[in-house]
């Protein structure tokens, strides 16, 4: 079953996506393998979901903002997916021929149901939804995507971690010979993310599986990622194969690799400038003006109680 999650504002469905685009939705079940697993009436349903009404609102940044969807062009070709190069059309160039089937993730650490999971079997129990949010890179420029997935919290109770459980760690594929960027000492391959147990939990926070009601582009990280639209766009891991329940907190990519520029938390702060640019202000893709940025990435409402106590300028 398809749910279509919508912002507190009215988005026409034509402003999303077109019909001949969420027809494309069966293609995407076929390719995903998913056909019989429950949402086979996916495409169906995501065709007349504009004379539905929405099950629940998710907000992204306000009514007065009035965001428009970023084109499916600049969302599949301006990326940062380092395992495939540093330009932001390396991407693009050099996932063409990633294989993601067969795909597994693992489930390791403080949780009682671990195991490895076909791709199928990771997505089976859950409803896909659509999302539309806003996203904020460190680098000053943001989008606004439609994904296709379903809350992380779902899987994780379905896992059951144990209460020892603090944090969830993610980890990308490893392969260089598919992932020409891993031959490159930019970072320390794998990629590895992870957040904070209540962040993963949030309602926000999803497993995206695909885009503009299409399956995920090789670049831009099938067949599985995270979403957390409050964060820098670098928090997300893509192309999962991993994930890991701990105590502590673990070690990331980014902050392994530069500690003073990336922080753990990678809240969207527009008062906490990076060392080499500020932070206040952000250009929209295809757009020449920049705009203020805002607070959680304009998510405040929904996340900054995560963070009572906590000074945001030390926890970066």
């Amino acid at each position: 079953m398809l749910t279509r999650i919508t912002p507190d504002h009215p988005v026409r469905s034509s402003e999303i996506t077109s019909e001949t685009q969420y027809e494309s939705r069966r293609q995407f079940l076929a390719e995903a393998g998913l056909i019989g697993l429950g949402v086979a009436g996916m495409a169906l349903a995501a065709r007349n979901a504009g004379a539905q009404t929405p099950q629940q609102g998710t907000s992204i940044g306000g009514a007065e903002l009035k965001p428009e969807l970023t084109p499916w062009d600049d969302v599949t070709s301006y990326n940062n997916f380092y395992e495939f190069g540093t330009h932001k059309s390396d991407p693009a160039e050099h996932a063409t021929r990633f294989r993601t089937k067969p795909w597994t993730v693992k489930v390791e650490g403080l949780v009682s149901k671990p195991g490895s999971y076909s791709l199928e079997d990771f997505i089976k129990p859950h409803k896909l939804e659509e999302r539309i949010y806003r996203h904020r890179c460190v680098e000053a420029w943001s989008m606004v995507i439609p994904w296709l997935g379903f809350p992380m919290a779902d899987f994780i109770k379905s896992v059951q971690p144990l209460g020892s459980a603090k944090y969830v760690e993610f980890t990308t594929l490893l392969d260089p010979q598919q992932m020409p960027g891993q031959r490159s000492p930019v970072l320390d391959w794998p990629y590895v993310e992870g957040l904070r147990l209540d962040e993963a939990m949030n309602p926000l926070t999803i497993f995206a599986v695909g885009v503009y009601g299409k399956m995920l582009p090789n670049q831009n990280g099938a067949p599985l990622r995270h979403v957390i639209p409050w964060k820098y766009g670098f928090k997300s891991c893509k192309s999962i194969v991993k994930i890991r329940f701990t105590e502590g907190m673990p070690k990331t990519a980014w902050s392994v690799a530069n500690p003073s520029e990336y922080g753990f938390f990678a809240n969207v702060n527009p008062t906490v400038d990076h060392p080499r640019w500020s932070q206040a202000k952000e250009r929209r893709i295809g757009e020449f003006r920049r705009r203020d940025t805002l607070m959680f990435n304009g998510y405040a409402q929904q996340v900054a109680s995560m963070y009572s106590g906590m000074d945001l300028r030390r926890n970066y």
